[in-house]
């Protein structure tokens, strides 16, 4: 049995996702599951997702920062999806399918454009006391800098958390083998 997420609530919305689906599939984007959701496809990018929510469902667009809004009805998830822009509904009465086709095949459009949004990299930022233990250790040093910047990010993290200073040493002679052999800090997780 799937694990139901606590913020899908598509069985609240059923009628009401069942029309946004019958309007998408005029469309030539293909249905999948991702992330426990309804999401729709074009070329292998996602596109548009569907979904209910406890107090509205509605349609997001995964490139929408993109999209013109020329009736003015995306909204902003939240600051982490800084590209995803929805259509709220509260009722299947509010659905326009002409207005939803249009912003849909214009997201397609952005797509064959290649328009998408670049997620930020954030710098990388040692602390004193890690930056210390690497300029003390020049042959860790060299193999530490030769990772990307997100493994780098992940042995940062994985030492910065540490409260005791004692925590930070015993973590850093477990990952100081890791580092000179080349072995990513979560490397054993990855595919």
């Amino acid at each position: 049995m799937q694990e139901k997420k606590s913020w899908q609530n598509n069985d609240l919305w059923a009628e009401e996702i069942d029309c946004l689906k019958s309007i998408i599939s005029k469309t030539p984007l293909l249905e999948t599951t991702k992330w426990g959701g309804i999401v729709y496809t074009y070329k292998n990018k996602n596109i548009v997702g569907i979904g209910g929510f406890k107090s509205y469902f509605g349609l997001w667009f995964f490139n929408g920062a993109f999209l013109k809004d020329t009736a003015a009805v995306l909204v902003s998830g939240n600051e982490a999806t800084k590209a995803q822009r929805q259509i709220r509904f509260q009722s299947i009465e509010e659905i326009d399918e002409t207005l939803i086709l249009n912003y849909i095949n214009e997201a397609i459009q952005l797509e064959e454009q290649g328009k998408v949004h670049k997620a930020e990299k954030t710098p990388l930022v040692l602390s004193s006391f890690f930056e210390t233990f690497l300029n003390d250790h020049p042959e860790v040093k060299s193999a530490f800098e030769a990772f990307t910047l997100t493994k780098k990010k992940e042995f940062v993290e994985f030492i910065d958390t540490a409260k005791q200073e004692k925590t930070k040493l015993s973590r850093l002679e477990k990952i100081t083998p890791m580092i000179l052999e080349g072995i990513g800090l979560n490397d054993k997780y990855r595919k």
